[in-house]
């Protein structure tokens, strides 16, 4: 049990350092006198397991032992950016986060794909 304990506060201690208000609050971003501040949804989880045997009954053909892990996830998104300029302070959600954005954008791709296709068949027509 003492390794097990030992592995959870070695775990715990490791997502101390990971988390922090920075970790929520990204650095400020100043551009032509307006500052933007990311903020983000950060989460995680933990697991950690162990076990020992011991070979008290010598006929079971079990050795002694012990064994224990952990394991753990994490992730951030962008949920939001506070943004500072001379109309004032606003928040602004970003609806759907970068993901949603990258998915559209790839989404896409096939139809830009056709239509640079089509001009450029267009050009050399021309030639």
């Amino acid at each position: 049990m003492e390794d097990i304990e030992r592995l959870i506060k070695t775990t715990m201690g490791e997502v101390q350092k990971v988390l922090s208000s920075n970790t929520v609050v990204g650095e400020p971003i100043t551009i032509n006198g307006t500052t933007i501040i990311p903020l983000l949804s950060v989460g995680f989880g933990i697991g950690a397991g162990g076990a020992s045997i011991k070979a008290d009954d010598k006929e079971s053909g079990e050795s002694p032992g012990s064994g224990s892990g952990s394991a753990g996830g994490a992730g951030a998104k962008p949920i939001a950016v506070i943004i500072i300029d001379k109309n004032g302070t606003r928040i602004e959600p970003i609806k759907g986060g970068i993901t949603s954005a990258l998915e559209k954008l790839v989404d896409a791709m096939p139809d830009v794909i056709e239509k640079v296709a089509e001009k450029w068949g267009e050009g050399k027509k021309e030639e």
